[in-house]
């Protein structure tokens, strides 16, 4: 039998877990809703990524164990839901992808457009090139590249998950998040290449060719 001091205890228990819940949650609602519709690229579908990854995060409230470690595990919410979303969508689509065996598009590297192959592909001089696109420009490129690959780049580039952990999250052995990862920052780097030859921002090195020839 539950007496009144228990029940008085769990009532205050409980108000103060939805206090640390609420405290918690508010400040990181706007990253929560970025990083779904990064993922997603449909504002409804972020919402609702968002409105199931807070229910759940309540539900679950329990298994947390240290309130410090909040964030990490609410963006693992996130991610989880995001995938299962994914996943139920591919199995009503019935459809096959086969983007690992596709290479028609080819390397390319905005090092090597910008004679510096030796640096890492975010380093300088292409971190200088980047900086010249707005952002509204990257976010196009990267929300432009198909499922597979987009979802690989938000979770390592923008999340920082490891490849490992990526591998674990979708479901996919750790050689196709590699080469996805790849296939991504290939597909990526040729936008944003051409985007800045469109703005102005870089010549596509024909110039150089046309002058050696006539030489």
């Amino acid at each position: 039998m539950v007496t009144t001091a228990q029940t008085e205890t769990l009532s205050r228990s409980r108000a103060t877990r939805r206090a640390m819940f609420e405290r918690e949650i508010h400040p990181l609602m706007d990253r929560l809703y970025g990083t779904a519709l990064r993922l997603s690229r449909n504002p409804d579908d972020a919402e609702d990524i968002v409105a199931e990854t807070v229910a759940t995060a309540w539900k679950k409230l329990d298994q947390l164990t240290d309130n410090t470690c909040f964030e990490g595990w609410l963006f693992r919410i996130l991610n989880h839901t995001f995938i299962s979303q994914w996943r139920r969508r591919q199995c009503r689509q019935e459809k096959e992808i086969a983007l690992e065996d596709n290479g028609n598009e080819g390397s390319f590297s905005l090092f090597e457009r910008l004679h510096q192959p030796f640096l890492l592909w975010w380093g300088t001089p292409e971190q200088s090139f980047l900086n010249q696109i707005l952002s509204k420009d990257i976010r196009k490129a990267l929300d432009q590249l198909p499922d597979e690959f987009r979802i690989v780049m938000v979770l390592v580039e923008i999340q920082g998950y490891s490849y490992q952990e990526t591998a674990e999250l979708i479901g996919i052995p750790l050689g196709t998040v590699r080469s996805r990862l790849y296939r991504a920052r290939t597909l990526l780097q040729r936008d944003l290449w051409q985007q800045g030859q469109d703005a102005g921002l870089t010549t596509d090195g024909s110039s150089e060719t046309d002058t050696g020839g006539k030489a």
